[in-house]
């Protein structure tokens, strides 16, 4: 049976507070909340979805443990983005189960607490904003009544700055490169100091100097202790982060283990992956080929 979809990352509905389920798997500590490490912060069991009427997910299985850094591969058509979108409630399932931090997902409300970064796009989609209103607008899931504090700016500020992009905070995004739009996207994500960070592709397309902030980043994310759930077409500058490699091909999983080893062309030093794979090509990591 299909769920019903929830409110996007970012927003608030439902009733105020955390249902059964969450008490009974979380407990607050300063700013974020203490999650039993038995219980998967994302997990999705037998996932079934379509896309129109071609099946993209067919009964894929994942779990994220906290502070787990795994990693989405496959080729273009595999069911990597939809598996993500499915895991925040913007693509319905047909069958399975998902659940965010020990909720199931129709029930999850505190999406202050997920961070999701869209396949590649611009970061204000066409509405003049500088690079502060777009990540303030991160915020909003964790500010009262929709008007941000003083620490709430304070957050966004931190993190404009873990992005690089402190000295051009009033500047507007429509001046930007395409690496510099990501980055605005993922300090969106980061200014809700979210303790799941999901991210579509971010190296996709994106100029080695951004690569290297983002991949620093990230690196500080995961220091601090942050999930994330990364979907790539190959490792690149965060291979070292990566705890767990999941590849999906036709829309299901064919490993859940070690990353796999790059082979061929996508070893070479400096290969800047940004050409598609056809989804009847086999992945170029030494894995599946």
């Amino acid at each position: 049976m299909t769920a019903p979809a929830p409110a996007a990352p970012g927003t608030t509905t439902g009733p105020a507070g955390p249902d059964r389920t969450q008490r009974r798997s979380e407990t607050t500590v300063g700013d974020r909340t203490a999650h039993d490490p038995a219980i998967p912060v994302l997990s999705l069991r037998g996932a079934r979805a379509s896309l129109g009427s071609r099946p993209v997910l067919r009964g894929v299985d994942l779990a994220v443990a906290p502070g787990e850094v795994v990693a989405l591969l496959g080729a273009n058509g595999s069911g990597k983005s939809t598996a993500v979108r499915a895991a925040i409630g913007q693509v319905p399932l047909s069958e399975g189960e998902i659940s965010l931090f020990g909720t199931p997902l129709r029930r999850f409300r505190q999406w202050h607490r997920v961070g999701y970064v869209p396949q590649r796009t611009t970061a204000a989609s066409g509405v003049p904003a500088t690079i502060r209103e777009v990540v303030s607008s991160g915020r909003l899931s964790r500010a009262r009544f929709g008007l941000l504090s003083r620490a709430d700016r304070a957050a966004v500020d931190r993190a404009i700055d873990l992005v690089g992009l402190g000295d051009r905070a009033r500047d507007s995004v429509a001046a930007l490169s395409g690496g510099q739009h990501q980055r605005v996207l993922i300090a969106r994500a980061l200014a809700a100091e979210p303790e799941l960070l999901i991210m579509d592709e971010p190296m996709a397309g994106v100029d080695l100097a951004s690569q290297e902030v983002l991949a620093e980043t990230l690196r500080d994310q995961v220091a601090a202790g942050t999930t994330v759930l990364l979907v790539l077409h190959e490792l690149g500058a965060v291979e070292p982060l990566i705890d767990r490699a999941v590849v999906l091909r036709d829309g299901c999983v064919v490993h859940d283990g070690p990353p796999p080893e790059a082979v061929g062309q996508h070893a070479l030093p400096g290969h800047d992956h940004v050409h598609p794979h056809a989804a009847h090509e086999p992945l170029r990591t030494g894995l599946l080929t």
